[in-house]
């Protein structure tokens, strides 16, 4: 199901305003070292979140009692309720886990109780974060390069899914969904058959997804355990969080859809020798105001971003190596830039003023390659815009 999405309206929640986050601790502008440098490399949003989840933060600080919490379960009907919404999609509520910690730990303890048998295998270029979550677990694993089309060919399909029998024996295979550092929708078909190949090498699909509710018009955000084939559903997890969406990750949660109720309970038994458990004050206040009540706000974010994709991809031209189809990152060339490849970050940082990620941070596929985040203000973007003119 693609959805359109409305024209921005007259209130644009701030996002055309300059919006400051000196003094907030930001990882994001702490990385932006040197006086006028504008900070786009992590993934993060530099625009005022929805303000729901501000009022639901401020009513709950109120009460000074800030100890141990329950589960609340009318928690999981949310989470389904929003798949109906805005995807079109039937979730069980009873696959939803309410978890009080980001993705990156949801995917470490998944894998810990999962105790996979053979190596962790993972597309390339990719979210280093998997990289990083294997290595701590001390779990071997395999980067499978994308299927990669030339410059040449339709740039909206940058890159695609490697498709025929994975290699034997895998443990787990995990999926970025929309993909990072691009922006590209993994079609539908192309998902079905990675679950397919997995099942047949014995091995788990983990599709994170903290970037599929911020799917561009005119796209749809296939959801893994609703995508595949049915009879494959108990080895399929879909993992997701208000954060990325909502501009809220620096208040870890996320979500789990978890078919398999064995797995359910090894997941949850999991957590608990770690000493987590489900739900979570601060978690819960953000998840409950964000899906209950931020559907407007995400609206008119998305064409907010729509409106910044479009300038800066016609900007950049041939250099964009996939047009994104979802969320706020760029994935750029550096030789079509006219940067050298081997030192691209730091050229473009003196050229322009700008500092972007790093394309070798997402495997050895991302050598010569840029990600840049264009979740900024209306302000913030002339500026970016007029400093490309640099190159």
């Amino acid at each position: 199901m693609s959805r359109t999405v409305p024209s921005a309206p007259s209130d644009d929640h701030g996002f055309g305003r300059p919006f400051d986050r000196a003094g907030t601790g930001s990882s994001k502008w702490a990385r932006a070292t040197g006086p006028g440098v504008i900070a786009m490399g992590l993934a993060d949003m530099d625009l005022p979140g929805p303000p729901a989840v501000a009022e639901a933060l401020e009513r709950r600080a109120r009460h000074r009692a800030y100890g141990y919490t329950v589960c609340d379960p009318a928690g999981r009907g949310l989470v389904a309720r929003w798949y109906r919404s805005r995807h079109g999609v039937e979730v069980d509520p009873d696959w939803v886990l309410l978890l009080p910690f980001g993705p990156r730990t949801a995917v470490r303890l998944l894998l810990e109780a999962v105790r996979p048998a053979g190596p962790v295998v993972f597309p390339t270029p990719e979210w280093g974060g998997f990289a990083q979550v294997c290595r701590a677990a001390g779990l071997p694993y395999q980067e499978l390069p994308l299927v990669e089309l030339p410059l040449a060919t339709d740039p909206g399909d940058g890159y695609h899914l490697p498709s025929g029998p994975l290699p034997r024996p895998t443990g787990a295979v995990l999926l970025s969904n929309p993909h990072n550092p691009s922006g590209r929708v993994w079609p539908a078909a192309e998902i079905s058959a990675l679950a397919e190949a997995a099942a047949e090498a014995g091995a788990l699909l983990v599709s994170d997804e903290v970037h599929g509710d911020l799917t561009h018009p005119g796209h749809a955000h296939p959801v893994a355990v609703t995508t595949v084939q049915k009879q494959l559903r108990h080895r399929v997890v879909t993992l997701n969080s208000v954060g990325k969406t909502f501009n809220a990750s620096g208040l870890p949660s996320s979500f789990a859809l978890v078919p398999d109720p064995g797995l359910r309970a090894r997941f949850l038994d999991t957590m608990a020798g770690f000493g987590f458990w489900e739900g979570g004050l601060i978690e819960q206040t953000v998840h409950q105001a964000a899906l209950g009540e931020g559907a407007p706000w995400l609206d008119a974010l998305l064409a907010h971003l729509s409106a910044a994709r479009a300038r800066l991809t016609d900007r950049l031209g041939p250099a964009v190596r996939s047009t994104p189809q979802a969320s706020y990152l760029l994935w750029l060339d550096a030789a079509a830039l006219g940067l050298p490849p081997a030192t691209a970050r730091r050229a473009l940082l003196e050229r322009c003023g700008l500092e972007a990620s790093d394309g070798t941070e997402f495997g050895p596929g991302g050598h010569g390659l840029l990600r840049l985040n264009y979740a900024l203000p209306r302000p913030t973007l002339e500026a970016v815009l007029e400093r490309l003119q640099r190159l």
